[in-house]
């Protein structure tokens, strides 16, 4: 079950249920991933709301590996995701909403 107070979700990929977590270092992966620079710079990249399925990949699969999960943004690729495109598009903003807290 998912700590809230931490920024961790759960979500159902690939036909399991997982815990998804940006820590720290999965924050530092994801600027490095999608070239940010810094974390204004994914609050920019994201603010506009348009977002790419490289976009997807590369939150989800740092939100699952900062939870302790082993896998990589190919392998995150391949599985099917719980709502598909606009379910995983969903889970990442909960997720970053449980990261950075609700813009409303």
């Amino acid at each position: 079950m998912p700590n809230t107070k931490r920024g961790e979700i759960s979500a159902v990929i690939g036909g399991e249920e997982k815990t998804l977590c940006l820590t720290l270092g999965a924050l530092a992966e994801l600027e490095a991933r999608l070239e940010a620079g810094d974390l204004s710079g994914l609050a920019e990249r994201f603010a506009g709301g348009r977002i790419s399925a490289r976009d997807l990949t590369a939150i989800l699969g740092a939100g699952l590996r900062g939870a302790g999960n082993s896998i990589s943004d190919d392998e995150l690729a391949r599985l099917t995701i719980e709502g598909g495109v606009a379910g995983a598009a969903r889970i990442a903003v909960r997720l970053l909403d449980a990261t950075f807290g609700s813009a409303s």
